[in-house]
C-alpha cells in the first residue's frame, strides 16, 4: 500500500463511518456526543475495569461480553444505551487520553450505590478484539489496569481469517476477494509492525483491518501479554467451546473472574450471519501456511487446539 492509499473512514470503534442522515439521526449522533463530552468532564470520578477481553477478532468477544453484561454482578459501558462492548483505547484511541477511555465507565459513586445494593462489588470489562493483535495494547494496559483480568479467545485461524474478511466485505471496507486480500496481505502490511514499534503514536489502518491472516498468529501476541501480567491473570479458550460448550465456558469464565455462579436462558451468538463457504483449495492453502503457527501455540499452551 502506497503513501497515497485513501482508506475508508471509520469509528474510533472500528466501524465504517456512517453520516447520519435525517433529523432524527442527527439528534440521536449529537446526544451521543454531549454524553461523552459529559463523561469526560466527569472522567476523575470514573471506575476503570477489572477485566479485558482482548480478542479474538471474530472469535466471540463480542458474544462473551454480552453474555456477561447479562451476569447481575457486572455493568455495561456508560452510557448503557449505546451497548457498547469495548473502547479501543489500548490500541487506536490511545491518543484520546485516560479522561476519555473512563468516560466509558461508571462513576465510583454510582457503581458503589449499586454494589452496595447487590451486596457485592459489580464488574466492569472492555471487550475489545484488537487488543491482543496489537503491539502496544498489552504494556499501555499494565501501566492503568496492572492487576486487571485477562480474558483470551483464540479461533481456528483460517475460519477467523475468512470471517474477518466477510465482515470487512459487508462493512465496504474491504473491497477485494478473500483470495486477492490474503495475497496482496504481504504488501498491505509490510513494515506496519516497524512503523507502530518505532512511533507508537502512529496509528495503522492495514494493520487492524487488513491482516487476516496475520492476526492468526496468536502467539506473538500471547507473549507480549505475557510479558506485563502474570500468567495467572490470563484465561485463553477456544472460540469453539464458546460456542459447543457455552453454559460450561461461560461457568469457567464466571469462575476466573470470581463471579457468582448464574445461567443465561439462551447463548445467543452475535454478530452471527449467513456466510458463504471457503473454497477447498484456499482453505488448504490456508491450513499449510499457518500449521507452523498453530504447532507453536499449541506448545507454548501445552494443549491442543483440534484445528488441524
Amino acid at each position: 500500500m502506497t503513501k497515497a492509499t485513501k482508506y475508508p473512514q471509520v469509528t474510533p470503534y472500528g466501524a465504517k463511518y456512517k453520516k447520519p442522515v435525517g433529523p432524527k439521526k442527527i439528534a440521536m449522533r449529537f446526544a451521543r456526543e454531549r454524553l461523552r463530552d459529559f463523561g469526560q468532564a466527569t472522567a476523575s470520578f470514573r471506575e476503570l475495569p477489572d477485566y479485558l477481553i482482548i480478542g479474538t477478532k471474530r472469535g466471540g468477544t463480542t458474544s462473551l461480553a454480552r453474555w456477561l453484561v447479562k451476569h447481575p454482578e457486572v455493568r455495561p459501558l456508560f452510557p448503557a444505551r449505546e451497548t457498547r462492548k469495548g473502547a479501543y483505547y489500548f490500541d487506536v484511541n490511545y491518543a484520546k487520553g485516560r479522561t476519555w477511555y473512563q468516560s466509558h465507565f461508571p462513576t465510583r459513586l454510582a457503581h458503589s450505590l449499586r454494589s452496595k445494593k447487590a451486596g457485592k462489588r459489580l464488574l466492569l470489562g472492555d471487550a475489545t478484539p484488537y487488543y491482543l493483535h496489537h503491539p502496544h495494547a498489552a504494556q499501555r494496559a499494565s501501566r492503568l489496569v496492572p492487576n486487571a483480568k485477562i480474558i483470551v479467545l483464540v479461533r481456528n485461524p483460517v475460519e477467523r481469517a475468512f470471517s474477518h474478511w466477510i465482515e470487512r466485505t459487508r462493512q465496504k471496507i474491504e473491497t477485494l476477494s478473500f483470495e486477492e486480500a490474503i495475497a496482496a496481505e504481504t504488501e498491505r502490511i509490510a513494515d506496519e509492525e516497524a512503523k507502530m514499534l518505532a512511533d507508537p503514536s502512529y496509528v495503522s489502518f492495514s494493520h487492524q483491518h487488513y491482516s487476516y491472516v496475520d492476526q492468526g498468529r496468536y502467539s506473538r501476541g500471547l507473549e507480549r501479554w505475557l510479558q506485563h501480567y502474570p500468567k495467572k491473570q490470563l484465561l485463553i479458550l477456544r472460540s469453539e467451546d464458546l460456542y459447543k460448550h457455552s453454559e460450561a465456558t461461560y461457568h469457567k469464565v464466571l469462575k476466573f473472574l470470581d463471579l457468582s455462579p448464574h445461567t443465561l436462558e439462551e447463548f445467543s451468538a452475535w454478530n452471527k450471519k449467513k456466510k458463504p463457504e471457503m473454497p477447498e483449495a484456499t482453505k488448504a492453502h490456508l491450513a499449510e501456511q499457518l500449521a507452523p503457527e498453530i504447532t507453536r501455540l499449541e506448545k507454548m499452551l501445552g494443549t491442543k487446539m483440534s484445528w488441524q
